[in-house]
């Protein structure tokens, strides 16, 4: 696929997808079965792979937009409140729910694993309240949670990536740009294998051993890891950063080989903060 530059200052960059309340604290390592660890350094953050993604696209692009769904509670409003002070526009639809929850405990080899509570929260294309017409805008998408109406609204973006955790989406005939998947993750292999047909180009990351790609023509290839700039402290995140980088990178015409390139480096940088917002690539530091 050859795209041609955007000529303008700043681009235009969405994404369609899920936000989750998240706890975070660190621990020696994750507990066995039986054992009991002592966590510290706790915080709270709304995350989940919509937010995330949409909070490193407003860094790279100056600002993006985020349609979502949140339940009838306080942690909707402070998820809206907290994304809106990292340059996200929330748009979300309600639903008679909680907002969905997640505990991810992270190791001191800044590994991380999580657990959820909760339905996953996601935006519908029959949610009147959402500007689906704004995603026609759009020079690249980040979908990872919705419908298949939803996902045809995000296909009138000139770039559209998606994840496998899309998968109520996935398999409904949509053509993607790309699709993004971690190779440690067996539910979005299983997801990423039925719905390949669909994606001009299937990424599949494995952390600091870089990745792997293949276009919907038999091409193959990888990439390597970018070391990254500081002791890795948290991979939450990581995977959803380096998708946004890399629908920003192809939203704005750049080549693959120029896209995979930042898009490793937003995963890498991710990895050295403290969850997954306190450092982040930026225009700044492009």
């Amino acid at each position: 696929m050859r795209l041609t530059a955007v000529r303008r200052e700043r681009p235009r960059v969405a994404v369609v997808g899920h936000i989750e309340w998240v706890q975070f604290a660190r621990v020696p390592h994750v507990p066995r079965a039986g054992e009991v660890t002592h966590a510290y350094d706790c915080f709270e953050e709304p995350a989940g792979g919509g937010a995330v993604a949409a909070v490193q696209l407003a860094r790279l692009a100056g600002g993006s937009l985020l349609l979502t769904a949140l339940g009838e509670d306080e942690l909707a409003q402070r998820s809206v409140a907290r994304l809106r002070e990292l340059g996200v526009d929330v748009r979300a639809a309600t639903r008679p729910a909680r907002t969905r929850r997640a505990v991810t405990l992270s190791d001191e080899a800044g590994e991380r694993t999580i657990t959820t509570f909760g339905a996953r929260l996601q935006p519908l294309a029959a949610d009147q309240q959402l500007p689906w017409s704004a995603l026609a805008d759009m020079d690249a998408i980040y979908f990872t949670a919705g419908d298949v109406g939803a996902l045809r609204a995000a296909r009138a973006a000139r770039v559209l990536v998606a994840s496998p955790r899309a998968r109520d989406a996935l398999g409904g005939g949509v053509p993607l740009d790309a699709l993004v998947l971690s190779e440690d993750d067996e539910i979005e292999r299983r997801a990423a294998a039925r719905a390949a047909q669909e994606a001009e180009l299937v990424l599949t990351t494995r952390g600091k051993r870089g990745g792997t790609y293949r276009t919907r023509g038999g091409e193959t290839g990888a990439w390597a890891a970018v070391p990254p700039p500081a002791a890795a402290v948290d991979s939450y995140g990581c995977g959803d950063a380096f998708a946004a980088g890399f629908a920003l990178a192809r939203g704005t015409g750049k080549g693959l080989q120029e896209a995979l390139a930042l898009a490793a480096r937003c995963g890498s940088v991710c990895a050295t903060g403290r969850g997954p917002y306190e450092r982040q690539l930026t225009r700044e530091t492009l």
